[in-house]
């Protein structure tokens, strides 16, 4: 036995590798052929987008559809301040214009007060705790809503629906709701009336505020401050946009009229949205007067010096008395405002293509002049080249204001000192006039934004913008599980919210400057802006337009970066010559694909250089040669790119010499390969 057990054993192992070999060839046989990487093509559709396209309210060219509509907002409010308090006390009248194809069955508030209330979910910590929004009276069309109704009862299979009554819910969070018996028509309006009072949030040096605050009893930063209609769209199942406010996101807002009335202490200067109505009665003479010079100068002119303070003095008015501010603006999202009885007040101007001069105001405490003394040019610079750049300017001025939060944007006012003036006076354009729902998606607003100050800065500096770089870096970001797509609710973004919202979209966008051209992706934005320009686009409809703008299907594009954490990762491969013909073996290991480009290095001498077809010279010794993405559509992860460019000598040949996409390791980028490199690699490839 023990003799024979080995030949068993060799004819039992022969029967079952024979077995499975038959096995492995009928597997093998009826196994369909998959690619090595399989690219995506198109941009998926999510039933938001397509009800849209079916409604006829968005399509496939990216531009607003035949059937477009949006919400209109007549918002007419008066509010007090009582700073021994820190208590602003409103009551307003809003009339909501219905102008969807359905009827309204509900109106959802947004109360961002409520953030700083202690039973309220918040993404970060708060400066105060305070009681939030205290909503005293709701009225729709004239009928009172019951502020306190009973809670809903759970109702047993069968029951019948209990009938609505004009209720209000949920008004201790940041998103409520009123229940209507009546729905608003189908173009019908309706108004809503509503009194509340709430504490400014303090905030203590050097902690910085959030959106709104007040320093001691001196300066308050007042934002997001009033019971705000949300947004009603054609683009979510119901119509309202119900995401609560939780501090990082911002928000996504209505257009419409603001007519705003300020009652505030003489000798308190404010600074707000829009335009002042009543100069001569809030303004001393010798400020009007002042002001009318500020557009006749690039000089940061002064209408409210340091030593001039008091009612009488930094306003009319006398001292215990009153004053009411009145501010208008037309077409737009919202209504900020600042107000301080130690503010230095500074004015220029800004030259707006089409509109001409506009005033620049500055406001901040005596202290920190140091840190304003530059803000009128800077913020003249911005308001002049983002014009130029997307599209003019629509506001009919800018206000600027010291306080607590340094860096936040509202409809023709930012609170902000001169460090962040420029990447909040961009806000202006997204999503100030370009309505974009920054609360979900916010590399819309944020990351374009941050895009559009590189262009900003190197203008400033006379130089031509470099965005090389920034696409490649992404492949280092790439494949952190903490990272959440762009196409992800901004507002549960997590962890990495700050990338995915700011910093993710000029990566992307660099990347696509590698594509087609950063002066076609220029051009192309500037007509998407102008074509949503106060509507609402969503990442679809920037797609699909900056596809259509650039006369490409870049699906393939916009599916990697908005929908995905991929990078490319490229490499040269290895490098072959035969006569005159070079041969370069370039792989991919990512799931994004993007073209191949070789920068091609020529020795100083030798024949004549021949460009070929899909080249074109960077310099004398130096081809730029590009194959289209399309290589990669057939699946395979490498690809073979023949140089033939006549015979002279190649020293050095570097994939994507820019740095336009995202590589995780730029160093197997370039051949030949330093003698480190190679060591680092196992001995090259």
């Amino acid at each position: 036995m023990l003799k024979r057990f080995p030949t068993t054993l060799t004819i039992l192992a022969c029967t079952v590798a024979m077995t499975a070999t038959a096995h492995a060839q009928t597997a093998s046989a009826a196994r369909p052929h998959y690619p090595e990487r399989a690219v995506r093509r198109d941009l998926p559709m999510t039933d938001m987008i397509r009800r849209a396209f079916a409604a006829g309210t968005r399509d496939s060219t990216g531009r607003p559809g035949p059937h477009y509509w949006q919400l209109w907002m007549d918002y007419t409010i008066d509010a007090s301040f009582d700073p021994a308090t820190s208590t602003i006390t409103g009551r307003e009248t809003t009339v909501i214009h219905n102008n969807s194809d359905s009827a309204m069955h509900a109106i959802v508030l947004r109360l961002d007060q409520n953030l700083f209330a202690a039973n309220v979910p918040r993404a970060e910590v708060v400066t105060d705790i305070t009681s939030g929004m205290n909503v005293t009276r709701l009225t729709v069309n004239g009928d009172t809503v019951d502020l306190n109704p009973p809670p809903r009862m759970r109702r047993r299979r069968g029951e019948p629906q209990p009938p609505v009554t004009l209720a209000a819910r949920d008004l201790d969070q940041t998103s409520a709701r009123i229940e209507l018996p009546n729905p608003i028509a189908a173009h019908d309006s309706a108004t809503l009336g509503a009194e509340w009072s709430f504490q400014v949030p303090k905030v203590v040096s050097p902690t910085r505020g959030i959106r709104m605050g007040r320093w001691g009893d001196t300066l308050y930063q007042v934002g997001q401050w009033y019971p705000r209609v949300a947004v009603y769209d054609d683009l979510r199942q119901g119509g309202w946009d119900t995401d609560p406010y939780l501090g990082p996101s911002e928000f996504y807002n209505n257009f419409g009229h603001f007519d705003v009335t300020l009652d505030m202490p003489a000798g308190w200067i404010v600074g707000a949205t829009g335009v002042l109505q009543n100069p001569e009665q809030v303004l001393t003479s010798t400020e009007r007067e002042r002001l009318s010079h500020v557009l006749q100068s690039d000089s940061q002119q002064t209408i409210v010096g340091p030593s001039e303070r008091g009612a009488g003095v930094a306003t009319a008015g006398t001292e215990g008395g009153r004053l009411k501010w009145h501010f208008v603006v037309d077409t737009a999202g919202d209504f900020a405002w600042a107000t301080s009885n130690q503010f230095v007040w500074d004015a220029t101007r800004a030259d707006v293509p089409g509109k001409g001069m506009i005033p620049v105001y500055i406001m901040y405490l005596p202290g920190h002049a140091q840190q304003y003394a530059q803000a009128g040019e800077i913020a003249r610079h911005a308001l002049e080249f983002y014009s130029k750049l997307w599209m003019p300017y629509t506001f009919p001025g800018l206000t600027m204001v010291d306080g607590p939060e340094l860096g936040m944007e509202y409809p023709s006012f930012i609170m902000s000192s001169a460090g962040a003036a420029d990447h909040e006076i961009g806000h202006q354009w997204w999503p100030m006039m370009v309505g974009t729902n920054e609360t979900w998606y916010g590399f819309m607003d944020e990351g374009f934004n941050q895009y559009m100050n590189i262009l900003s800065a190197a203008d400033r500096r006379h130089e031509v913008p470099n965005l090389n770089g920034r696409g490649e870096s992404y492949g280092r970001t790439s494949g952190n599980e903490r990272e959440a797509p762009l196409m992800w609710d901004a507002n549960y973004g997590g962890p990495m919210y700050s990338f995915q919202a700011y910093g993710k979209a000029p990566e992307m966008l660099s990347a696509l400057g590698g594509v087609v051209g950063d002066s076609a992706v220029w051009r192309a934005m500037s007509e998407y802006a102008k074509a949503w320009r106060f509507k609402h686009p969503s990442p679809w409809d920037y797609a699909f337009f900056m596809d259509h703008a650039l006369h490409r299907n870049l699906d393939w594009f916009w599916y990697s970066w908005l929908f995905t954490t991929d990078a490319v990762d490229g490499s040269i491969q290895r490098v072959t010559t035969a006569g005159r013909k070079t041969t370069v073996t370039v792989r991919q290991d990512g799931q994004m694909p993007s073209p191949v480009v070789l920068a091609v290095q020529f020795a100083p001498a030798g024949p004549k250089i021949r460009p070929m077809k899909n080249s074109t010279m960077r310099d004398s010794v130096t081809a730029i040669v590009t194959y289209p993405v399309d290589v990669w559509f057939s699946g395979n992860r490498t690809f073979a790119a023949t140089l033939d460019f006549g015979g002279r000598k190649i020293e050095k040949i570097t994939l994507d010499p820019d740095g336009r996409f995202p590589d995780r390791d730029a160093s197997d980028n370039v051949w030949p390969r330093s003698a480190a490199t190679a060591a680092d690699n196992g001995g090259g490839r």
